[in-house]
Parts: C-alpha cells; structure tokens; sequence
C-alpha cells in the first residue's frame, strides 16, 4: 500500500471520527435536555436534526473512502453504491436544510413586533417539527433520481460514459440528460441558499437597528461585545457563513467533476474531503459558542425589538 493512499486514509478516518463524535456529542445532549424537561425548543429540534443529518453525510461518505484508501475493493456491488450515495445525498440535503430553517426562524422571531412577521412569531414554534419532517421528507424526494447515475464499479452494464468515484462509479448515457439532472437537482440548493442569505442580512438588520436604539437610550453604558445581540449576530453569522463557504468549494469541485470525463484521484478526494468538512466543524462551532442557541431565540422576543 503506497505511503499516500495510507495519509488519505488517515485523513479521511480522522475527519469520520471527529465530526462523528461532535455530532454525536451535541446530539446526546438534546435528547438529554429532552429527557429531564420532557419537551425541547424549537431551536433545539432543528439543533437536533441537523447532528443526525451531519452524522448521515459523514458516515456514507467518510467509511467508503476510508476502507477504499486503506486497499479495500469491490466491498459495495451496485445496491450497495446507489444506497450509499442515496444516504449521502439526504444527508447532505437535509444539514442544508436545517441550517436554513434555523436561520429564517430565528430571522422571525426576533422581527419587531409591529411588523408584517407578528403573527408568524406566534405560529413558527408550534410547527416546528412539521418543518423538519418536511425538510426530511423533501431531501428524500429531490435526490431520489440521483441513483440512477451511481453504479458498482466493476458493473458490466452497457454504459457508454463510467466515472471512476473511488469505491463506486458515475454513469450516464446523455450528457443532455445529465445536464437535466444537475438542474433539478441543483434548484432546492439555490432556493435553501437564497433563503439562508436573506434571513441572514434581516437578522442583521434587525439586531443592528436595535443596538443603536439601545445605544440611544442607555448611552455607552452598555457593551457592544458583550451583549445577546451581539452574540447572537455572530453566531448566525459565523455558522452560516461557514457552511456557504462550504458548499461553494464543495459545488465548485463537483462540477469539475461532473465536466470531466477522467477525474482524476486527487480531485475526486479532495472534492469527498470538502464534503465532509461543515458536518465535522459545525458541531464544534456550536460548542465553541457556549450555551445553546435556543437560550437567545426565546429572550431577544422578549427585549421589545420593534
């Protein structure tokens, strides 16, 4: 076994087991929340989701890639591959949409009270849940057609176009088609990213327009870094930001990918690596930021923005 293929390994192994655990870690701790106070926030559900979907995105892309650089071969047939990629694709889909809902929610909540967005304020907690069943359910069905170009990697269909992916291959029989397929499936991406961007620059908006008021009112006596608001703008910020940049690298690398006929095995790792990257930093970004974003989501109502 070549000396490269045993520090991609590693790599890979060590980005499965770190981002694994923080999931993992944070999601223990929801459904501890969840066990002592028998409910859980609004925030702390989508919090929730969004670790099982991280955990989903790593674990059908981190292993395959491990035990493929380790010199493991033909470990998956073609179900194997399709299911594989199917789960990734979910997975993926669904940390997208997470970080989406989290940023309008909060972007509604912490609306003035006077504006058009009172009466979702009052509604948005309680349907919560029905949102992420629906993001569930929506990450399903957008990819559901993204099998249909995976297949084993020594398949011996009549294939006319086979892209060596590493444990599986790409096919696909007409690049019309396959131009179809990257549309439609490219489409959920740039509505959740389209979303993500505007909730962000409202939040801002709002918490700016805020602390300027505060500052009216109070004079300096009040902190600028130390304030829920402040916090709060950073968080948003930093996490979504973080999974924009992400994504960008990650769609960047993938539509050299999809254009080349040949890709070669530095781009086809590099491109798995930079998947996995925001599940396995997210968790730690949340962490890093102390207590629970949930905690902030039900105290800014209650500061009186308008």
């Amino acid at each position: 076994m070549a000396s490269m293929d045993v520090a991609t390994g590693t790599i890979f192994l060590s980005q499965t087991v770190f981002g694994t655990l923080g999931n993992f870690s944070l999601l223990y701790h929801y459904l501890f929340l969840y066990s002592t106070e028998h409910r859980l926030r609004p925030t702390d559900l989508i919090l929730k989701h969004l670790m099982i979907a991280n955990s989903l995105a790593l674990l059908s892309k981190g292993v395959p890639q491990t035990m493929t650089a380790f010199g493991f071969q033909d470990f998956l047939n073609e179900a194997g591959c399709k299911l594989v990629f199917y789960l990734h694709r979910i997975g993926r889909g669904m940390s997208m949409g997470s970080i989406c809902l989290l940023s309008v929610f909060q972007a509604i909540m912490i609306s003035p009270r006077d504006s058009t967005q009172a009466e979702l304020k009052l509604k948005a907690p309680k349907h919560t849940g029905s949102f992420v069943f629906l993001c569930w359910i929506l990450a399903m069905l957008a990819n559901i057609s993204f099998p249909v170009n995976v297949t084993g990697k020594w398949s011996d269909a009549n294939i006319t176009m086979k892209k060596d992916l590493g444990y599986c291959s790409g096919v696909g029989n007409n690049k019309l088609m396959l131009s179809v397929l990257a549309a439609m499936l490219s489409f959920p991406d740039v509505l959740c990213l389209g979303l993500m961007i505007w909730a962000s620059g409202s939040m801002v908006s709002i918490l700016h327009r805020h602390k300027q008021r505060v500052r009216y009112i109070h004079g300096n006596k009040l902190s600028a870094r130390c304030s829920p608001e402040s916090t709060a703008t950073q968080r948003i910020l930093v996490l979504v930001s973080i999974f924009v940049s992400f994504y960008t690298l990650s769609s960047t690398f993938q539509l050299c990918i999809a254009l080349i006929n040949n890709p070669s095995w530095l781009l086809v790792n590099i491109s798995a690596f930079i998947n996995g990257c925001f599940p396995t930093v997210s968790p730690y970004v949340l962490i890093n930021h102390g207590s629970s974003l949930s905690k902030l989501c039900f105290v800014w109502p209650r500061n009186k923005i308008s």
